[in-house]
């Protein structure tokens, strides 16, 4: 029988021997060895890593290179070797920043990367010893204890206060308690007590187990499985930059045509035509546009990087801005995944202690103080003496908030422990539901202290805890007290009642019998849950300001994310939340057709996520999916964005394009914010680049269509293009983005990058600014009758304006006298370095001699004025009319 259609939870121990053909004192080494060489080593199949070359060469995949590598192609035919290495510098600036930024990324994810699981306790020949775990083969028998990370699926024969966390691969924040009794076939995953998952952890007590599924089999095999069906997809801006490439190159190819043709037409020679076109083609292609986008994608690695989150493709940067849904996950996303005290009530008080444990003081008084000290006491967390730190405690998952909560309000347990020197203990079991532990201390004799299930401690005390003394339970107080308890079960919460009572100076040893209860007082109770990450609840306020979504997808019961999502201000009605169950039932019709009612997601199964991604994308929607187990991979990889965090899996992390590497949540909304702004200054520099390229396109033509000279030479156009205006267009790639961008909705994925009022400028300017210019060249050609300074004022008159509107570019939500003028130093220093350029264009002799100027008096620079300061008045009119219209 194929092993993964095993159910092996409904099978008799025996029958999983006799299948498996192993028995409990383990395999013989040599059989082990069989078994591995026919069915392969214990380990997942491992994504290729890319190769230097094969990043390198990945960063021409860009229609936008294609075009220049074709422009470039053309011109080296046609002996412009200038133009040529001025082309191939864009392309290789263009290649090098992203192959550095990308490599980096790669490097640091791998240094994040760790072994889970380098080594497991086997039973081999009948002796315990230690194999690595990537040998474990079908029938080994493994033996586990609180600690272990576990190597492979395995089925429980010996389970000893067991209990295994498996958030990883159920989403499920509560430990599980684990026990050997044979389940029935239809148990869901997440309840199959006696089964062991590899990747999973074990939190408390120790068992045996024999394995029954290793490798791509396992539970996460199957869920790596998942990931090699979903293919990789461009990116939004990937998509929109295509198309706007392929669109430019259609319409360049047209222009260049219909130049051919005219000049033809019109009788002129073919092979001035045809460098003419290709000098309308060269006008066409904005060659600094490569260079900005990949510049603005690095710094905007960077800056995010700063903020604590490694994205791993350049493309994903702007990604996060144009988000539109966040599919989240619970634990250890939205939580902190680990279970904490979160409130702790008594008889006079009811404090939450994550927020306000330093209102619990050490005095006779504090109900609250001597609650937390029992569940430190009457514990078995430890913790080593040699580091307090909260993350060295080490017990079962409910031990280890009671401790951590002991710690907060400033308790060390090894002192209270020496104080309190524990001479016996009844240990908590499942069948008896509390734990009692006897105590001495010099000054106060003998003293039992008690936790457990509140059933049981409520109807078994006799007293309750009133400041510093105790009062007598009847009825109406025992209604009380229970009524307090069934509030917090309600709400979702994990109940623990404590309770104390004296004993007598020679009692050394606790016996299980009527009178271990008699004269007990209950003090009151802790609520333990996995509580909210501190700055979360702010952070979903933010991204619903922006437009964006959050989604709460999660393993855990409807009950638990119910109240999650009520802390979380998310629509928890009835409507709006749909369990795993429930989900099965629907086909991907019906699902794309009510996703957007549903706001939280319980018990779900990886495939489920996978779904509800998909069922947001069809709708439209660019998707982020957060998650940091193996169980979220999947849906990682199928999200426009997969955010892991750098605590999760190394599973999640190398499937994610964005890796949180101080796991707050808080980092996503910053990272969607700079997205944001990348996006943002993506559009600012091809509306400055296409005015000013497609002004040089329109003088051409129309210098053609009017019968007159080319009023530039190629080597001039490239001088703007690349020098003059360089400079200004990588200083706009540091524009930090305004105050409006995060009230505002995220792009629509099918909307193109250049919307319709940047289209209308780009269109505008380049209009008047070639009318004008040409206006101009006409005149210094036909009234002075200097061919050489016509073309120089045009020149110079092109590469001024443009230097000048840029500030104009720099906003469309502002008008250029309310803006920040001095905001962008590096745009000033730009626009100040682009004038000198320009001017040394023409009176430098070795530039005048390149570029085929000739000095210009204070009459040229009078029209060249004129001219910039009416194009910034165009521009600054229709802004005003555009943002009158927003307003309204």
């Amino acid at each position: 029988m194929d092993q993964t259609e095993t159910f092996w939870h409904s099978l008799a121990i025996e029958k999983v021997f006799n299948q498996l053909k192993s028995k409990q004192t383990g395999l013989l080494d040599d059989e082990a060895k069989l078994r591995r060489l026919k069915s392969g080593f214990n380990e997942l199949p491992k994504k290729k890593k890319l190769t230097k070359l094969q990043l390198l060469l990945a960063q021409f995949k860009s229609a936008l290179v294609y075009i220049l590598i074709i422009a470039a192609a053309i011109s080296f035919f046609l002996g412009e070797h200038v133009d040529v290495y001025v082309i191939a510098a864009a392309i290789f600036i263009n290649v090098v920043v992203g192959f550095i930024q990308e490599n980096k990324a790669q490097r640091a994810l791998e240094k994040l990367s760790k072994m889970v699981v380098p080594e497991v306790k086997v039973i081999r020949d009948g002796q315990e010893l230690k194999i690595r775990a990537k040998d474990l083969v079908l029938g080994d028998i493994i033996h586990l204890e609180a600690g272990d990370r576990i190597a492979a699926d395995a089925r429980l024969f010996e389970a000893i206060e067991m209990e295994t966390s498996e958030a990883a691969l159920t989403g499920e924040s509560s430990p599980v308690d684990k026990q050997v009794k044979v389940l029935d076939r239809g148990v869901v995953l997440a309840e199959r007590i006696n089964m062991i998952y590899s990747g999973t952890l074990v939190t408390k007590g120790r068992g045996k187990a024999v394995v029954v599924n290793t490798g791509i089999k396992t539970e996460i095999g199957r869920i790596a499985g998942l990931l090699k069906e979903i293919e990789e997809e461009l990116t939004p801006l990937q998509k929109k930059l295509n198309i706007f490439s392929k669109h430019l190159g259609f319409f360049i190819l047209f222009l260049s045509i219909a130049i051919l043709v005219l000049g033809i037409t019109t009788g002129r020679d073919f092979v001035m035509m045809f460098n003419t076109a290709v000098a309308v083609a060269v006008a066409a292609i904005p060659e600094g546009l490569l260079v900005a986008v990949t510049v603005i994608l690095a710094l905007g690695m960077q800056s995010i990087l700063k903020k604590k989150a490694l994205v791993r493709k350049l493309v994903a940067a702007e990604t996060l801005g144009s988000t539109t849904v966040i599919c989240t996950d619970k634990t250890g996303t939205l939580t902190l995944g680990e279970m904490r005290v979160v409130e702790v009530i008594t008889d006079s008080s009811n404090i939450n202690i994550i927020e306000s444990a330093k209102k619990i003081i050490p005095s006779t008084l504090a109900e609250g103080f001597l609650l937390l000290q029992i569940g430190m006491l009457c514990n078995d967390a430890v913790v080593p003496e040699s580091n307090l730190k909260e993350s060295q405690v080490l017990g079962s998952g409910t031990e280890k908030a009671l401790m951590m909560a002991g710690m907060q309000i400033g308790v060390r347990p090894n002192d209270l422990n020496k104080q309190y020197n524990r001479l016996d203990e009844i240990p908590f079991s499942s069948e008896r539901k509390y734990m009692a532990t006897l105590h001495h201390k010099p000054d106060r004799g003998n003293i039992i202290y008690f936790k457990g299930a509140p059933e049981k401690i409520i109807k078994a005390a006799e007293f309750i805890k009133q400041g510093d003394r105790k009062v007598k339970i009847y009825k109406d107080k025992r209604e009380e007290i229970i009524s307090k308890y069934e509030k917090l079960s309600q709400r979702g919460l994990r109940v623990l009642a404590f309770g104390y009572k004296p004993a007598p100076e020679d009692l050394k040893k606790l016996e299980e019998n009527d009178e271990l209860f008699k004269g007990l007082v209950i003090v009151g109770f802790a609520a333990i849950a996995d509580p909210l990450r501190k700055t979360v609840k702010q952070t979903l306020e933010e991204t619903n300001k922006a437009g964006i979504k959050t989604v709460m997808i999660t393993g855990d019961n409807k009950i638990t994310a119910k109240t999650i999502a009520k802390e979380l201000g998310l629509n928890c009605q009835s409507e709006n939340v749909l369990e795993g169950e429930d989900l099965s039932k629907l086909d991907d019709i019906q699902l794309a057709e009510k996703v957007n009612q549903i706001s939280i997601y319980a018990r779900v199964t990886p495939k489920d996520k996978l779904r509800i991604v998909h069922a947001w994308q069809n709708r439209g929607e660019v998707v982020a999916m957060t998650g940091d187990g193996v169980n979220d991979a999947p849906a990682l990889k199928r999200a426009d964005v997969g955010i892991a965090f750098g605590s999760g899996s190394d599973v999640a992390k190398e499937t994610a394009d964005l890796v949180l590497l101080n796991n707050s949540f808080n980092t996503i909304v910053a990272a969607v914010k700079q997205g944001r702004v990348i996006y943002e200054n993506i559009k600012k520099v091809i509306l400055y680049l296409l005015s000013d390229s497609f002004s040089e396109v329109i003088l051409i033509f129309g210098s053609l269509a009017f019968g007159l000279p080319l009023p530039l030479l190629p080597a001039q156009i490239l001088w703007i293009n690349l020098v003059t205006d360089g400079f200004p267009h990588i200083a706009l790639t540091l524009e930090k983005g305004e105050k409006e961008i995060m009230s505002e909705p995220p792009q629509e994925r099918k909307k193109p990058i250049l919307d319709f009022e940047r289209r209308l400028l780009i269109g505008v300017i380049s209009f008047f600014t070639a009318v004008s210019t040409l206006g101009i060249f006409y005149y210094f050609w036909k009234v002075v009758g200097d061919l050489e300074l016509a073309r120089t004022v045009t020149f110079v008159a092109l590469g001024v304006d443009s230097l000048l509107y840029v500030f104009s570019c720099r906003t469309l939500r502002h008008s250029i006298f309310n803006s920040h003028f001095f905001a962008n130093r590096y745009l000033l220093l730009a626009v100040i370095l682009g004038g000198v350029l320009q001017v040394s264009a023409v009176y430098v002799p070795f530039f005048q001699k390149l570029l085929r100027t000739v000095p210009l008096g204070a009459f040229e620079w009078l029209f060249i004025g004129g001219v910039s300061i009416m194009v910034i008045m165009l521009i600054e009119i229709i802004k005003w009319i555009f943002i009158a219209r927003h307003k309204v």
